[in-house]
């Protein structure tokens, strides 16, 4: 009988990033996250998925914390564990692209105050977008994981995913990701997917997936067996539903075989215990949805993200025409070939969606255009894997010559810019950095940290120039 080489499968514990955004709207604090720190960096996990994606904007708008100061904090707590951020690119952490100097700089920051491993994603998979950050990454001695986003289409071939792992080999990627975002990637399709990226790359492969469709455990088992390096996970109070498999139920899944994780159950179910609270907490006040929490095979039907799908019908309710759903639905998938077959992730998600909604309650396809459908066939978020449907860019451009070079390449340096506006509400380096992605949220939370320090709220003061505690 043929001995199995002993291959323990790896974990990113995405329970302080990922899993609240899905479930929490992004909102657990960084009080709620640090008395639990130091027992889960004796887990022994791969790294923590603790910053980027939305967390950033979330934390300025909503919980009113600088997202520099907690990942210092988070840092500071982690004595042995790999701290992880998500990164889209040259977008970095907003929904516009930005000039080369900022993201290097903000890889600069990112890896200063505490980050490990940045992985770096495109909506497009259109690669040039990606190299100015894993390029940055590398210079700072960071780990620069490449994300591909899965998706299904004409294009989306074995050799196609096999092809671009080995280009993100050779840019200089140290691992690669395959990110399933809408829970599309079933878990035979995952034993292919990962037999073929290993033959074209030597790079570890990490798997991202969420549970909307209710597949996600099986499909990890399938990669683990197949070859996949490392798996997402998140503690079970805070798993399945539009987040991740849970953390517990994976390791007892591998324990015992050549993938066993050597996790300790006892210590994996006190960190349960901590967040079971949390968890029953936002369903009382209503920000856990429990509808979130259930399996939407739909996604795999019409292969529309969860989030996607709630923003259509309350598009079609704020209309009128809940009626119109299923039209919608249908028109979907002709509109993202329309626009060269992108994978559905933000923003190229919101776009499609929003012009499918448009084209049905128009009664014609294309009467009506947002500009981000503009911005798309003008190519200023990067290249599509397949051709825009010609006759549909003109109608949406007219005219107009398309660019054809990285969009990044026609911005010209911003910091100086940032810096010159910041100015009057700088006080650390990093501020420049949030003001450039959120500049109006920014301000709001500066205004509010000087309140706060002086213990005087500015729009309090009277015309006498009294003051009043905060």
């Amino acid at each position: 009988m043929a001995v199995i080489e002993k291959k323990p499968v790896k974990i990113v514990e995405t329970v302080l990033r990922d899993a609240h955004q899905s479930l929490l709207a992004t909102r657990m604090s960084t009080e709620q996250m640090l008395p639990i720190i130091e027992k889960m960096d004796q887990v022994g996990f791969y790294a923590v998925e603790c910053w980027g994606g939305a967390t950033f904007d979330a934390s300025l708008r909503f919980l009113k914390e600088d997202p520099w100061e907690r990942l210092r904090k988070l840092r500071a707590s982690f004595k042995n564990t790999k701290l992880q951020m998500l990164f889209r690119g040259q977008n970095i952490l907003g929904y516009n692209h930005y000039a080369d100097d900022v993201v290097e700089y903000f890889v600069q920051k990112s890896v200063a105050n505490g980050i490990d491993i940045i992985r770096i994603f495109d909506c497009l998979n259109d690669i040039r977008n990606l190299r100015t950050a894993v390029k940055a990454t590398k210079k700072e001695k960071g780990h620069a994981q490449i994300a591909l986003s899965y998706t299904l289409g004409d294009a989306y071939t074995l050799d196609y995913w096999k092809n671009i792992a080995r280009e993100i080999e050779e840019m200089g990627a140290d691992s690669l990701c395959i990110k399933d975002m809408a829970g599309l990637l079933t878990p035979y399709n995952a034993d292919e997917l990962v037999k073929a990226l290993k033959e074209g790359t030597k790079l570890p492969i990490d798997l991202h997936t969420h549970y909307t469709s209710g597949v996600a455990s099986m499909t990890y088992l399938k990669a683990v067996e197949a070859g996949c390096d490392i798996i997402d996970c998140a503690m079970s109070p805070l798993a399945l539903g539009t987040s991740q498999p849970a953390t517990e139920v994976m390791v007892e899944t591998f324990r015992g075989t050549p993938f066993d994780t050597g996790y300790d159950q006892t210590k994996l179910a006190e960190i349960a215990d901590y967040f079971t609270p949390i968890r029953e907490k936002a369903l009382k006040d209503g920000l856990l949805n429990p509808k979130v929490l259930g399996v939407n095979i739909k996604t795999l039907q019409y292969q529309v993200p969860g989030g996607m799908l709630s923003n259509l019908v309350s598009q079609l309710k704020e209309a009128g025409k809940e009626d119109k759903y299923r039209e919608v639905l249908e028109e979907i998938p002709r509109v993202r070939k329309d626009f060269g077959e992108p994978p559905l992730v933000t923003p190229s998600s919101q776009i499609v969606g929003t012009q499918a909604v448009m084209n049905v309650l128009a009664g014609e396809r294309y009467k009506m255009v947002p500009k981000e459908s503009k911005k798309i066939m003008m190519g200023e978020f990067g290249q599509t894997v397949k051709p825009f449907n010609p006759e549909v860019q003109k109608k949406i451009i007219g005219d107009a010559t398309p660019i054809t070079c990285r969009p990044a390449d026609l911005i010209p340096p911003q910091l100086p810019q940032f810096e010159k506006e910041c100015a009057q509400w700088k006080q650390q380096d990093e501020d420049v950095l949030s003001y450039a992605l959120f500049p109006a949220v920014a301000k709001d939370f500066f205004e509010y940290r000087e309140a706060q320090q002086t213990k005087v709220d500015p729009k309090k003061a009277d015309k006498e120039n009294k003051v009043y505690p905060v």
